[in-house]
């Protein structure tokens, strides 16, 4: 069933002046410190009130902060009025997606576990849409350092009861669409529980839950993480914005965000 959504807005020019902010005077740590702004709110901490200024729609309890948190959307783009359920012979995974989109069963990348799954996501006419893999070992993430932190936004962030390990860098899962600026705003859609920065900013943002113990990780979107990518870099799958705006009309006008976010919220698990 799609989580109900209700209507949200907030100021991009509150976004961009926290996200200057938060470059200027955060902590790199990964502790609690640094500003948190909860979506929703008139203003970023430490920031005056913006006045005239255009209006986004990030959605999902979402924080500036960076980290996603429970809490309500606002509205979508439309569905797609017919669906179907793809699952493994086994039964291991399922998940809904439009009657028209593809779902391939692909090999597991080097390194899975026994029993691993690989499934790639397309659309009615071949275009990628999301990779769906468990199974995976435990990596570390790339070294971070300081300088190479940019500031991050959770545009829109849903929780989903799955299968996870707790932690002291873990939260509950949640499927989100985030972006981390660089020459533009690069956005990714996908299921994680790990926390990427509670300062607000990060060198990647992963798109990964950690499984249970012995269980391997797990992946559900356009790509395992989204990082600042340099200007000769391949940026898609990930998506690129010139501004907050239009990332935040990407999550709640567009069909096809939408589509992947039902997508994404019906999977189910048995680990």
């Amino acid at each position: 069933m799609r989580a109900k959504r209700i209507p949200l807005k907030i100021s991009v020019a509150v976004l961009g002046a926290l996200i200057v902010a938060t470059a200027a005077g955060c902590s790199s740590g990964g502790g609690a410190g640094g500003p948190v702004w909860t979506a929703g709110s008139s203003t970023a901490p430490g920031t005056p009130a913006a006045s005239g200024a255009s209006t986004a729609t990030p959605s999902g309890g979402s924080t500036a902060s960076g980290n996603p948190s429970a809490g309500s959307t606002a509205t979508p783009g439309p569905t797609a009025s017919s669906w179907k359920t793809y699952s493994d012979t086994a039964k291991t995974v399922s998940f809904d997606l439009p009657s028209d989109w593809i779902a391939q069963s692909a090999t597991p990348d080097a390194g899975s576990m026994p029993g691993a799954l690989k499934i790639v996501v397309k659309d009615a006419k071949g275009g990628y849409l999301a990779t769906l893999a468990t199974g995976l070992p435990t990596a570390s993430p790339a070294d971070c350092s300081p300088a190479a932190k940019r500031p991050y936004v959770v545009v829109n962030s849903v929780p989903i009861d799955l299968p996870h390990a707790d932690g002291d860098s873990t939260i509950p899962p949640h499927v989100v669409f985030r972006v981390i600026q660089g020459y533009k705003f690069f956005g990714s859609y996908g299921i994680t529980n790990i926390v990427a920065g509670s300062d607000g900013q990060a060198c990647q943002l992963r798109n990964l839950v950690m499984g249970p113990a012995g269980k391997g990780n797990y992946y559900f979107g356009d790509m395992p993480s989204v990082h600042p990518f340099a200007t000769d870099e391949v940026v898609a799958p990930a998506k690129s914005f010139d501004t907050l705006d239009q990332a935040a009309k990407y999550v709640d006008q567009s069909s096809e965000f939408a589509n992947v976010q039902r997508m994404l919220l019906s999977l189910k698990i048995n680990l």
